[in-house]
């Protein structure tokens, strides 16, 4: 979903990544009311909030989780992985994408309460009818299949989301676990100059602006593999965390890499061919056996995929 672009104002983007809970009881859902001291006061949300440099998304969850309801959780599933455009008037037009990762949870322990000088105010269960009549953020809305609603601008009250400390990078990937009918695996060959030279990788790389994880995915397949897939499920999300990466400039970034990984299915399959411009990260492409696959020198993210393999 994209809101309020097309103006003709922009002039600066941020990316954000986000980790939020699921949680239900019966037929009612955990929300969060947005407090004066961020930009949609008065918004309910499913209960979490931006992931941390360097921190894994499911510590995220949890940690904002009881930050915001004073009760322990538990993850237990990747629910869905989606991303927003929200266009931000402040004195400058901002353009803030946030990618955002929804978890299942349930309740472990603690109190529920309301948060106290935060960024929400009131802890809410509420049924899907209550819902709907609530204003949500278009993500929970989205999510709980109740009527989206679109930011109103003139309710923007709080400061704009801090931009990246200079030197650092927060990234957010996707990647696919890509079969065909004969049951091989798509891996492509990471080239000299970026981390990973020398091993074979899941098809993939990182969302554009204002793109969702499963049009980049697709897009990437073709790009460094000539193939066309079709995503058929999620596996999972990993992150890596790098205080001293060195990328193709040869200059040293605090980068922190978060990756959410799909099952893909490509129906009919060719002889791989790198398509993306002289200079990429991507060597070559190639279909293995999941047997050859396994013993190829191979990045951690493809390995716990190829472990995964028939899971789902």
């Amino acid at each position: 979903m994209i809101d309020g672009v097309g103006s003709g104002l922009v002039t600066e983007r941020i990316r954000r990544i986000g980790a939020y809970g699921l949680c239900r009881d019966g037929e009612r859902v955990l929300l969060a009311r947005a407090s004066e001291s961020v930009a949609f006061p008065g918004r309910w949300q499913l209960p979490g909030g931006g992931v941390d440099h360097g921190e894994h998304p499911t510590t995220s969850v949890v940690r904002e989780f009881g930050e915001e309801t004073g009760l322990d959780i538990e993850v237990t599933g990747l629910r869905d992985a989606v991303s927003d455009v929200i266009r931000l008037p402040y004195q400058e037009t901002l353009l803030v994408h946030t990618d955002r990762l929804i978890y299942d949870v349930r309740i472990v322990g603690g109190v529920l309460r309301d948060e106290l000088d935060g960024t929400t105010d009131r802890i809410a269960w509420v049924t899907l009818a209550e819902a709907a009549g609530l204003p949500l953020m278009p993500f929970t809305a989205e999510l709980l299949g109740v009527p989206v609603t679109p930011l109103p601008e003139d309710a923007l009250t709080g400061p704009p989301p801090p931009a990246a400390p200079p030197g650092r990078r927060q990234r957010f990937a996707a990647y696919g676990l890509a079969t065909d009918p004969a049951g091989r695996v798509l891996l492509s060959l990471i080239a000299e100059g970026y981390p990973g030279a020398g091993r074979w990788h899941l098809p993939g790389g990182g969302t554009d602006h204002g793109e969702q994880p499963e049009v980049a995915l697709l897009r990437e397949l073709v790009e460094e593999a000539g193939q066309l897939g079709r995503v058929t499920g999620l596996l999972g999300v990993s992150h890596r965390y790098s205080p001293g990466e060195l990328g193709p400039e040869g200059v040293p970034i605090d980068w922190h890499g978060v990756r959410v990984v799909y099952r893909v299915a490509v129906d009919v399959p060719t002889v791989p061919r790198v398509m993306e411009a002289e200079g990429g990260s991507t060597a070559r492409a190639a279909w293995f056996t999941p047997e050859q696959a396994r013993s190829l020198p191979l990045t951690e993210v493809t390995a716990v995929a190829l472990g995964q393999l028939g899971s789902k």
